[in-house]
Order: C-alpha cells, then structure tokens, then sequence
C-alpha cells in the first residue's frame, strides 16, 4: 500500500512537470506564440528551474537546451525512483539503459502533447475557434499537419488529416518506441 502511495505521488507530481517542461521546449522550438493562457502557465510553471540553468546551459542549434536538459534529467528522476520503487533487479547496464528509457519515454510524451494538441485545436475549431489558445495550437500542429493535407483531400468539409496524423503517431509510439523501450529495459 505503501509503494502505491508514492508511485501516485511521483506519478502526479514528477511526471507532469517533465510534460511541461518538454512542452516549453517544443513551444519555444516551433515558434509558438506564448500571449496566451497555456503558454503563460507554462512559462511561469517552468521559469524558477529554465531561467537559472539557462546561466551554465547556452542554447544550441537555436534549442532550448536547458528545458530540455531539465526535462530528462525530471525524467530519469522519475524513472529512477519508480524502478526503486518496484524493487527491479539491475543487470549491470543502468545509466546507459535508463538514458535510453528516458529519451525513448520523452519522444512517447512529446507525440502525446502533439496528440493532445491536435485534438484540442479540433474540438476548439467546431466550438470556439476564435480562443486565445487557438493561434498556439495552430503553431504546433500545422508544421504536422500541412505535409498531410497535400495528401489527404477534405471529403465535404471534414479534414481527415488530423485523423491521419492521429494514426501515424500511435503507431510511432507503438513500434519504434516500443521497441526502444523494451530494448532500454533489457538493458536495466
């Protein structure tokens, strides 16, 4: 009862800031505007840990380095104490294995907010498409979606591109990162 206890805790508390943090970095990445509700929180969420690191962590490439830094390093925390937790035996692999676990558990988390933006802008698109939120998701989603709407035509009104994209990512995260995960797994 214990181990459930604090495998909820760490699952509420550390998981969904390494979301955050992994969300900051790809809205900054994709030139997201931030004037907005969601990208306010986010900045705010995150600033206390991204702006102190950004002073020993520069930017490379035009990236964020030090969201992204921050958000494997909330990973592996989280990882680590989880496999703790469930008490797995070690095979002698587990900084390399778990590095792995997390890259592979941060590209499953980045398809998902690429998922859950998807289906947020098309709910909002139908309800309210004149949200302040809507020119965020706009900015996420269209770099994804534009290539598939030169594929998919729109039957009537109805883009079936974001279903398509929907398909394409669960299966992304079903085999390539699947396999990298039980692969990162064999190694711990």
């Amino acid at each position: 009862m214990f181990n459930e206890a604090m495998q909820f805790l760490i699952d509420v508390l550390l998981q969904p800031f390494a979301a955050i943090l992994l969300l900051r970095f790809h809205l900054q990445w994709l030139r997201a505007p931030l004037r907005n509700p969601v990208g306010e929180f986010v900045m705010v969420f995150t600033d206390f840990l991204v702006l102190r690191l950004r002073r020993f962590v520069p930017s490379a490439w035009g990236f964020d380095s030090a969201t992204l830094l921050l958000a494997l390093i909330v990973e592996m925390i989280y990882l680590t104490a989880l496999l703790l937790l469930w008490d797995v035996p070690t095979h002698g692999f587990l900084l390399p294995g778990l590095l792995i676990l997390t890259v592979a558990k941060l590209l499953k988390i980045s398809l998902y907010l690429l998922m859950g933006a998807v289906f947020a802008q098309a709910i909002l698109s139908w309800v309210n498409p004149h949200t302040p939120v809507a020119p965020l998701l706009t900015a996420v989603t269209w770099r994804f979606l534009q290539p598939l709407r030169r594929i998919v035509p729109v039957l009537g009104s109805v883009d079936l591109s974001a279903l398509l994209l929907f398909i394409i990512c669960q299966l992304i995260v079903i085999v390539p990162i699947g396999m990298l995960e039980r692969g990162a797994l064999g190694m711990i």
